[in-house]
């Protein structure tokens, strides 16, 4: 996997409220994280959309887990 994810996701505040989505797509990091949490596979991820690769989705894994490693919690 390519560590720098930012290369395959984009925050664009005009487009999808402002969210991280796939560069070039209108797919979100939130969307690929919501197909996982229902129990799909990245291969049936590409089959359903077959414009995004394995490495776009691992990229979005890898930013999804940047953002909570790098949360805090007031104290």
């Amino acid at each position: 996997m390519d560590h720098n994810y930012m290369s395959y996701i984009e925050i664009d505040s005009t487009k999808r409220f402002g969210k991280p989505r796939i560069k070039g797509t209108r797919i979100t990091v939130a969307d690929i994280l919501h197909w996982f949490a229902s129990g799909m596979t990245i291969h049936e991820v590409i089959s359903d959309y077959p414009e995004l690769t394995e490495t776009q989705i691992k990229a979005c894994l890898t930013y999804a887990a940047n953002r909570e490693n790098n949360y805090r919690v007031a104290t």
